[in-house]
């Protein structure tokens, strides 16, 4: 399964609310909203990806909520 599936499900899983998407420049780029223990459960498997994925670095912004995501899902 793809990193865009995974991070999908898993934050699905843990009840976000945001988006996924493939940046042209090759990296993924991940919008969530929720709460901090879900997010940082989510932060935690988006270090690591799913078993065919390689993390080089992660950047994190933290930021207050805007609510503007009904569910979670994959942007194209």
């Amino acid at each position: 399964m793809c990193f865009r599936m995974e991070t999908r499900d898993v934050a699905q899983a843990l009840d976000l609310r945001g988006i996924v998407e493939n940046r042209p420049e090759g990296t993924v780029h991940v919008v969530a909203e929720g709460s901090e223990p879900a997010l940082r459960k989510l932060l935690d498997f988006c270090r690591k990806g799913p078993p065919l994925s390689r993390v080089t670095a992660v950047n994190v912004t933290w930021a207050e909520a805007t609510g503007e995501f009904g569910g979670f899902s994959i942007r194209h």
